[in-house]
């Protein structure tokens, strides 16, 4: 008796059957609001921090009522906050919520922790940690000291890069053309007597920086704050963090100074082996 014995599948006609359920599955399961709130937050970018609805409805191409309804929802939460009398937007603090987690889970934060609290301990004042993004820093990591010491300061801030002492470490390894691309202005914005109002005069700045090692600088940012900071480096040598002693003070007392500025250094040199950092024979020299 002759039949017709069924085709057996080919590896490739399952794979196929297999990716088109999954893909069934997804656009099952999918929110089109959701999807559509979350590309409309990343549409704000460093380059674009201010968008008004016009341009949002016309890089989402979506109707203008749309995206409304979605940046009314967004700031409802805290996603978004207008500015420009209302008529832009920009990413507001909830995004920054968001990350925290994900910055206390980053190996950086978690080697750095430790060595903050123990450099509280010894100097007695709030020591932090921060990182570059763009033109700004951000507090990754803070230990705060018992004394009384009221700071503005919280992870997750940011502060202008070029203008704060822990930024000036932040911008060591960037060569002048690289600064010139991050600050294409003619003059910097000011924030004291003491921030650079050039680019050719921030370069000069973080010049001499590198070559010492490490940064002191009392009131730079605010004039009754003083910090003394240092930079993190990691396997490729490149400085990725600065880790930083922040004195509630206008001037520190010299008899304190060298012995802090020590601590500092010690603690940032710490963190830079724990990160597989090993220095150069010039490094070393250099620092000595």
């Amino acid at each position: 008796m002759n039949q017709d014995l069924p085709r057996e599948e080919t590896q490739q006609e399952v794979q196929q059957e297999v990716q088109q359920e999954t893909q069934d599955t997804q656009d099952k399961y999918i929110v089109p609001g959701l999807e559509r709130g979350l590309r409309l937050l990343g549409e704000f970018s460093s380059k674009d921090r201010t968008l008004s609805a016009a341009e949002l409805a016309r890089r989402l191409k979506v109707p203008r009522s749309t995206v409304f309804r979605l940046l009314a929802t967004l700031e409802m939460m805290g996603f978004v906050e207008r500015t420009d009398g209302g008529r832009e937007f920009r990413l507001g603090m909830a995004v920054l919520r968001l990350g925290f987690d994900y910055l206390a889970s980053l190996e950086l934060t978690e080697l750095g922790r430790p060595l903050l609290d123990r450099l509280r301990d010894d100097i007695h004042y709030p020591c932090n940690l921060v990182v570059r993004d763009g033109r700004s820093i951000v507090y990754v990591a803070k230990s705060v000291a018992a004394r009384p010491f009221t700071s503005t300061v919280n992870v997750g801030t940011r502060l202008p890069a070029h203008a704060t002492v822990l930024g000036r470490v932040l911008l060591e390894d960037l060569s002048l053309e690289a600064l010139r691309e991050l600050y294409p202005e003619p003059r910097l914005e000011v924030y004291s007597d003491s921030t650079p109002r050039t680019v050719e005069e921030l370069y000069e700045m973080v010049q001499r920086d590198r070559q010492r090692g490490y940064v002191l600088h009392e009131g730079f940012f605010e004039a009754s704050i003083s910090t003394i900071a240092a930079p993190v480096r990691d396997r490729t040598a490149r400085v990725v963090a600065a880790l930083g002693a922040t004195i509630p003070a206008a001037r520190i007392d010299p008899a304190l100074l060298d012995s802090m500025v020590e601590k500092v250094r010690e603690a940032a040199g710490e963190l830079s082996r724990l990160l597989d950092y090993r220095p150069t024979l010039q490094d070393r020299v250099a620092n000595e």
